[in-house]
């Protein structure tokens, strides 16, 4: 799984002219599944966004994560982020999961990162065309991969 976490003041998706998913301050977190991510890289990654401390604290450091400010999470499905652009100038996402299967992993990854947080999260609408706003704090932005481990 790669996800790219961008730190927002505020962020919102739309989908046929309908708002799917706002929030405020938190995270904007592009997910993207690829064909044989499965339960370790889904635990780990939602571990690893859950614990990223990129908040400022009092004094300005970046050591608060996602619960220890209140913050919200926006997740939108992106296969995208799988593209392989190493031959030609057209990418494939071969890398990228079955849209089933990427669903399903996309739905529980929502699902585990709201019981961490104690509350829901807002999400855009699976293999949807979505129109997402932000407004990016920082600005911070950060990739995160389950293979890599980072």
């Amino acid at each position: 799984m790669r996800a790219v976490v961008q730190r927002v003041a505020s962020a919102s998706v739309v989908v046929d002219g309908h708002e799917t998913g706002r929030i405020a301050r938190g995270f904007l977190i592009l997910l993207g599944v690829e064909a044989g991510d499965g339960e370790a890289d889904l635990a780990w990654l939602v571990g690893k966004i859950h614990r990223l401390r990129v908040f400022p604290d009092p004094q300005g450091r970046m050591s608060l994560a996602l619960g220890d400010i209140a913050g919200e999470a926006l997740v939108v499905s992106q296969f995208t982020l799988l593209a392989s652009t190493g031959h030609g100038n057209r990418p494939d996402f071969l890398r990228a999961a079955k849209p089933d299967e990427a669903n399903r992993l996309y739905l529980a990854f929502v699902e585990r990162l709201s019981q961490l947080l104690g509350r829901p999260v807002a999400t855009g609408v699976f293999a949807a065309d979505m129109a997402v706003s932000l407004l990016n704090d920082g600005p911070v932005t950060i990739v995160i991969d389950s293979r890599l481990r980072e």
